[in-house]
């Protein structure tokens, strides 16, 4: 199994990306700069759901969000999917399906779309240029905008709402949870939680600094083998939850597995601990009332 080198992935020749496996990428929808050659993605059918391109309008431009949803008549909770760095890609789509299929509604909101689409892109400097456009200002406008056109969603409960995210967007489901007043609860796969040691000291607050402000209860899920996110950081984060008596936040390490071990198009996929976290999210939204026929 290859070893990621940083928590946002590894470049197409770290990967040996075969022939095949640019052809899964470009025509599966996968983003090319982390699929493995040997990935075989989960597929979720769309059968029995409404999946669309919506546009939501934050205060500076609209952007596009993919939306699945149950084909039924009724309204069901709300989950917003946060992408990795890799943006839309059919990974987070199929998320969203997996959610709908249980009930859900699932909104992936395109975060990036004001600079460039970063799921084609084989350049990591390329890639990073366009995620460095979505400050946490405008990506907080973004997940209000995007709970902001649910709740005027027939079929949307806004009021049993919960957030989730991968890599860059676990570090946002944090922030989310701690900046706004939107969601009952939060799952965050694998995001940043601390300021890292090569990252300017430019003020910005991670979520380990934000711990008092949680609103939302978080789940965090996390990788004992990741070379990005130290352990020291996940202990200085539950620290602070202590600290702060978020009690109801907690986070799980995965001690053999490695960053992205949700992600199945990538080599660092671990299927035991992306059905146990899982099975520990679906738990958690239940847990606070975001979950199909809760009242």
């Amino acid at each position: 199994m290859t070893t990621l080198t940083r928590p946002e992935g590894t470049q197409p020749s770290d990967l040996n990306l075969s022939r095949r496996g640019l052809a899964v990428a470009a025509l599966g929808g996968y983003a090319v700069f982390a699929l493995s050659a040997k990935a075989e993605p989960i597929t979720t059918p769309d059968a029995g759901l409404i999946t669309e391109t919506v546009q939501l309008s934050p205060a500076d431009a609209q952007i596009p969000a993919y939306l699945a949803r149950p084909a039924a008549d009724g309204a069901f909770p709300v989950v917003i999917v946060v992408s990795e760095i890799f943006g839309i890609h059919e990974y987070i789509r199929d998320v969203c399906r997996r959610l709908a299929q249980l009930g859900y509604v699932a909104l992936a909101p395109d975060f990036f779309a004001r600079a460039g689409d970063p799921s084609g892109l084989t350049d990591f400097a390329e890639i990073r240029k366009i995620v460095a456009t979505a400050t946490d200002d405008q990506v907080m406008g973004d997940v209000s905008a995007a709970m902001a056109f649910l709740s005027t969603q027939p079929y949307a409960r806004t009021d049993a709402a919960a957030i989730t995210g991968f890599c860059w967007g676990g570090n946002i489901t944090w922030q989310a949870s701690q900046k706004l007043n939107l969601f009952k609860a939060g799952v965050a796969w694998y995001g940043r939680l601390a300021r890292p040691a090569d990252a300017p000291a430019d003020g910005r607050q991670w979520p380990v600094d934000l711990a008092g402000q949680i609103s939302a209860p978080v789940l965090g899920l996390y990788a004992g083998q990741d070379q990005g996110i130290p352990l020291e950081h996940v202990e200085q984060m539950r620290a602070a939850l202590a600290a702060a008596g978020k009690t109801d936040s907690q986070i799980i390490v995965y001690p053999e597995s490695q960053h992205g071990f949700h992600a199945d198009y990538r080599s660092a996929y671990d299927a035991a601990a992306a059905k146990d976290g899982w099975a520990r999210m679906l738990a958690h939204f239940a847990a606070h009332g975001v979950a199909p026929g809760a009242a």
